[in-house]
């Protein structure tokens, strides 16, 4: 149980659980407009993340295409067909994130 607490505690969400020893109570605060800014920036920083996460993807796979053509295991054709494959899926998933992003901080703020 105390890692349990100790997780919601560090998940930077502004939760203070509490547990009588069966059972652990996590208290959710009222969503006032300051509560709501506080949320949104916690999705702009888990987006964010997201994000580098993705751009992490697109350099491993850049990466390993440039090692393929150096290996001599594709040609430079394929290659350039692979790198502008992999920015383009990694721009599919970045518009994801950004998309959940606006639509979230829609549901949050208002806007």
């Amino acid at each position: 149980m105390g890692s349990i607490e100790k997780a919601i505690r560090a998940s930077d969400l502004g939760l203070n659980p509490a547990n009588d020893g069966k059972v652990v109570r996590v208290p959710i605060p009222a969503l006032t407009d300051d509560r709501r800014k506080e949320l949104s920036r916690h999705v702009h920083k888990q987006a964010e993340e997201g994000r580098n996460v993705v751009r992490q993807a697109r350099r491993d796979a850049n990466e390993r295409l440039k090692k393929l053509l150096k290996d001599h295991k594709i040609s430079e054709d394929d290659e350039r067909k692979g790198l502008d494959q992999v920015q383009k899926i990694t721009d599919e998933h970045v518009k994801l994130i950004d998309d959940l992003q606006k639509k979230k901080d829609q549901d949050l703020l208002g806007h």
